[in-house]
């Protein structure tokens, strides 16, 4: 009974992975553009959007789409994980042999994929980053923030990080099954592709504006990135930290010799200041060294708990699954049985409960309700 999901990933080229929080607005407009790119291409493909705990009308508007659209899978997170979280969620589930990831605000074109597919079987290639030629749509600040944090991966990281590329990307799977069998819980997935050192390639496009919707990275969200980007790939803060500590040792033996020669002058009152100046200083060293060993500390502790990064709530490609069991179950048996399995199905979006599998399973099926995410 389970030879038809097995089918029909098998026949799956490409799997297209959309994390999406609260994006209502624009999901129409995502929708009229990318379905027509990926019909004209001809293969087998499906587009995973993973809804990653959205308050709106995102589910709604998905469950609405899917009904038209049969390529159309959505995944929902019990909660709001991070995209990040959301993302590996898409790539745990992809079936296609090669994975296109793209957020869904449309500032990355869809119409790029045929042309990455094409790269990527010509040249044999495992990875083609989107790269971001014009970031003319982006405001000053965003620009000058986005070039100072990739001069900073790529200094900690080394240089096979490309500059100005996000989370528009190709994998094949190939990449994608390296990337699941790594053990890392708080990934940042820019940093951890390139390091994979598989064969790449680029496609470069125009970074375009939002054409609806608010943009789901403020800066709170980006200082949290690139601190994830280099507490999760380098050990160089904590080296900072010790030539910091160096530098402020030297700095007392300094104000050690001056306190020394104004006491044997008896110039000790005028000290004051440049005493006062040392104690600040060092108290602010201090405190850098403590925050950066926090971090590390605490990505251990994460580590300990081994908590999954995410929660699936559910999953329509398991109510596919149920609905062609009860069905040839229904047909091999009694079709009056199998027709009344379908119908309740189709009415309820819940999992269908192990305790009763479908007639000729080979058993009870995980409830897709409580699946748990990646674990380290």
């Amino acid at each position: 009974m389970t030879e038809a999901p097995n089918a029909t990933a098998a026949a799956t080229v490409l799997s297209v992975v959309i994390p999406m929080y609260n994006e209502e607005e624009v999901l129409p407009a995502l929708v009229s553009r990318l379905r027509p790119v990926l019909a004209d291409l001809g293969v087998g493909y499906e587009v995973i959007a993973v809804d990653d705990g959205s308050t709106d009308r995102t589910a709604e508007l998905l469950a609405a789409f899917r009904l038209g659209w049969p390529e159309l899978r959505v995944i929902g997170l019990r909660r709001n994980s991070g995209h990040q979280a959301a993302l590996t969620a898409g790539l745990d589930r992809a079936h296609g042999a090669y994975v296109v990831s793209i957020d869904a605000d449309l500032q990355d074109p869809p119409e790029k994929i045929p042309e990455m597919l094409a790269l990527a079987r010509a040249e044999g290639l495992d990875i083609v980053y989107g790269i971001r030629a014009d970031r003319a749509s982006d405001t000053g600040f965003k620009r000058w923030t986005a070039g100072l944090y990739y001069r900073l991966v790529r200094r900690l990281a080394g240089p096979s990080v490309p500059a100005q590329a996000g989370d528009f990307r190709l994998l094949s799977r190939a990449a994608v099954d390296a990337l699941k069998a790594l053990p890392d819980q708080q990934r940042v997935y820019r940093l951890l592709v390139p390091w994979l050192g598989f064969p790449s390639g680029e496609v470069r496009y125009e970074r375009a504006p939002r054409p609806a919707g608010q943009s789901k990275y403020p800066l709170g969200r980006m200082i949290r990135l690139a601190v994830d980007s280099v507490t999760g790939f380098s050990a160089a803060p904590l080296r900072i930290a010790t030539w910091l500590g160096g530098f402020a040792f030297l700095v007392c033996l300094g104000l050690m010799v001056y306190t020394l020669s104004a006491h044997a002058f008896q110039h000790t009152v005028p000290g004051w200041t440049s005493l006062f100046i040392g104690v600040l200083f060092i108290g602010a060293v201090q405190l850098i060294c403590v925050g950066l060993l926090g971090e590390y500390v605490g990505r251990i502790y994460t580590a300990v708990q081994n908590r999954p990064t995410y929660f699936i709530g559910h999953d329509t490609a398991a109510d596919t699954a149920a609905d062609t069991a009860a069905g040839a179950a229904g047909t091999a048996g009694d079709p009056a049985a199998g027709a009344a399995k379908r119908t309740s199905r189709a009415g309820d979006p819940a999992v269908p409960s192990p305790a009763s599998p479908p007639e000729g399973s080979a058993g009870p099926a995980t409830p897709v309700s409580q699946g748990l995410g990646r674990r380290s």
